[in-house]
C-alpha cells in the first residue's frame, strides 16, 4: 500500500466530549490521510469513544501509562507513514478545514516545516488576557533564542515533511514538546514557514489543561534547548563538522593541498554541513551528498539556490550510490569519509566506478593508526591510516596513485595528549581556535614534504 500524503496525529487525554466531533471533522477533508490518535490512559471513556469508530483510515494506539502530551505527540510520530506530518489537538479550538492551506507549502516545495499562526488569521475566539500575554511572552522568548521570526511558537498546528520530524530526537513528555520542536528544527536551519489560521480558543470549564506550571516548563525548555545544542538529536559527527566549520585558515590550508587536483564536474562525498562545499564554487558542476538525513537537508537548504550545486543522498557503502554516475564526474572528493566507512576499499570502488577515465579521487584520511584512541572513538573513526596502507587500498580499488604525502605535523602532539593523557573524546573548542590562529606559521614550518603528519592526503586516478 502506498503511504498517504499525510499523517494527522491527535493526542488525546480526556476529551470524550470533542474527540468524536474532531475526528469526523479531520475525516472530511478531502485530502489523503491516515488519523493517528494517540489515547494518553484516558479514564472518561475517550478511548471507547474512538475504538467505536472503526474507520480503515484511523489508527488507535494507546500508552501504556499516562505519560503526557509531549510523549503522545513523540509516539505518533514515530508511528506516522505519511508524507508530511501534522499535528491536532482532541478538541474543537483549531479547524481542520485549514489543512490544504498549512500542507501547501510543503507540498510546494517551498517549505520543510509550517507553523499555523493563531495571532494572523481570522475569525477567532477573543483569548483570555493573560492567556495572550503568556503566548507572547514564550514565542518572543524562543525567538530570541532561536533568531527566527515567528508570531505563535505554542500553536498546536505544526506540519512537518516526515523525514524532517522522524530525523530529530525529541524528549518532552509534557507541553513543553512546542518549544523543543521549535528549537531543534530552527537549529538545523529548516525552512520554516507561518500560515494564518482561525481558533476557537476554550476555557477550563470546557477542558482545557495547560497551566501556569507549564508556562514555567516552558521557560525552561526555551532556554535549554533554544541556548544549548541537544547532541542525541544530532550525527555522532556533528560537533566535530561544526567546529571544524569555525576553522577558517585550517579549511583553506586542506583546500590549497587538493585544489591542484580538482576538476570541473565535482562529487563531494559526505559533504556534511558544507564547509568544504564553499570552495568548490565557481566549477562547472558540484554535486554535495551526504547519507545522514540531518546533513541532507543542512545542504539542501545552503545551496538550493546556488547555480551549479546540485545536493544528492550518497551512502559509498551501498551499491545505490552509482545512481550518480549520470553527472559523469571527473572528481571525486572523500575528505574525513574514509575512516567512518565500515568498508572503505567498497567504497573507493563505487568513487572508482562513479568517475569518467582519468577522473581522480582525492581522499584525506587521519593518519598513524598509533595514534588512534579516545578521540577517534569520540567522533566515530574506525581507523587511521599508514601511508602504505591508503596507496595499497586505493590500487585495490582500481586507482593509480598519483600523489601522497602528510599534512599538519604539529597537530600529532596536540592529539596525542588530548587522546591519550587527558582521554578526550573531542578537540576543545578553545583549543581548535588557537590552533587555526597558527595555521600561517604551522604552515611555514612544516614545508611542502613533512615526513609524518596527523593527516594524509591522497590522489587516486581512473585509468584512461
Amino acid at each position: 500500500m502506498d503511504a498517504p500524503l499525510l499523517s494527522v496525529i491527535v493526542p488525546c487525554y480526556n476529551e470524550r466530549a470533542t474527540v468524536a466531533e474532531l475526528l469526523r471533522r479531520v475525516r472530511e477533508v478531502p485530502v489523503d490521510k491516515e488519523i493517528v490518535v494517540i489515547d494518553d490512559q484516558s479514564t472518561d471513556g475517550s478511548r471507547d469513544v474512538v475504538a467505536s469508530l472503526g474507520w480503515p483510515e484511523l489508527r488507535h494506539i494507546l500508552q501504556p501509562v499516562n505519560m503526557g502530551k509531549g510523549a503522545a505527540i513523540r509516539r505518533g510520530i514515530a508511528e506516522a507513514r505519511g508524507e508530511i506530518v501534522l499535528i491536532q489537538d482532541a478538541d474543537l479550538e483549531y479547524d481542520p478545514e485549514e489543512y490544504p492551506k498549512l500542507i501547501q507549502p510543503i507540498v510546494d516545495g517551498h517549505a520543510d516545516v509550517v507553523f499555523g499562526s493563531r495571532f494572523e488569521g481570522y475569525p477567532r475566539r477573543v483569548m483570555l488576557f493573560w492567556h495572550r500575554m503568556g503566548n507572547t511572552f514564550l514565542t518572543f522568548l524562543s525567538n530570541m533564542t532561536t533568531n527566527l521570526d515567528l508570531t505563535d511558537m505554542e500553536t498546536c498546528y505544526k506540519v512537518f515533511r516526515r523525514d524532517v520530524i522522524q530525523s530529530i530526537t525529541l524528549r518532552s513528555n509534557r507541553f513543553g514538546i512546542e518549544p523543543e520542536i521549535t528549537a531543534k528544527v530552527a537549529r538545523r536551519g529548516y525552512r520554516i514557514f507561518e500560515v494564518p489560521i482561525s481558533y476557537y480558543g476554550r476555557e477550563y470549564w470546557e477542558g482545557k489543561k495547560i497551566n501556569w506550571k507549564d508556562g514555567f516548563s516552558a521557560i525552561w525548555t526555551i532556554l535549554r534547548y533554544g541556548l544549548f545544542e541537544d547532541r542525541a538529536s544530532e550525527p555522532r559527527t556533528y560537533l566535530q563538522l561544526r567546529r571544524r566549520a569555525r576553522l577558517h585558515k585550517y579549511n583553506a590550508w586542506v583546500w590549497e593541498r587538493l585544489q591542484p587536483w580538482v576538476g570541473q564536474r565535482v562529487l563531494e562525498a559526505g559533504a556534511g554541513s558544507g564547509t568544504m562545499t564553499r570552495f568548490f564554487y565557481g566549477r562547472e558542476l558540484i554535486v554535495a551528498a551526504d547519507k545522514e538525513q540531518p546533513y541532507y537537508d543542512r545542504l539542501r537548504n545552503a545551496f538550493r539556490r546556488r547555480p551549479g550545486i546540485f545536493v544528492e543522498r550518497l551512502d559509498l557503502e551501498s551499491d545505490s550510490a552509482l545512481a550518480l554516475a549520470h553527472y559523469r564526474f571527473d572528481t571525486v572528493t572523500c575528505i574525513n569519509v574514509l575512516e567512518h566507512t565500515a568498508d572503505d576499499v567498497g567504497a573507493l570502488r563505487r568513487a572508482h566506478e562513479l568517475l569518467v577515465p582519468g577522473g581522480r579521487v582525492l581522499v584525506f584520511v587521519p593518519a598513524d593508526p598509533a595514534l588512534f584512541g579516545s578521540m577517534d572513538r569520540g567522533i566515530g573513526h574506525l581507523r587511521r591510516y599508514t601511508k602504505e596502507e591508503l596507496v595499497a587500498k586505493l590500487q585495490q580499488a582500481g586507482f593509480e596513485v598519483e600523489h601522497v604525502s602528510f599534512q599538519n605535523r604539529v597537530g600529532r602532539l596536540a592529539w596525542r595528549l588530548n587522546t591519550t593523557f587527558f582521554a578526550r573524546r573531542a578537540l576543545p573548542s578553545g583549543q581548535s581556535r588557537v590552533f587555526d590562529a597558527l595555521v600561517p606559521l604551522l604552515r611555514r614550518l612544516e614545508g611542502d614534504t613533512p615526513p609524518n603528519g596527523l593527516s594524509l592526503i591522497a590522489v587516486g586516478r581512473k585509468s584512461a
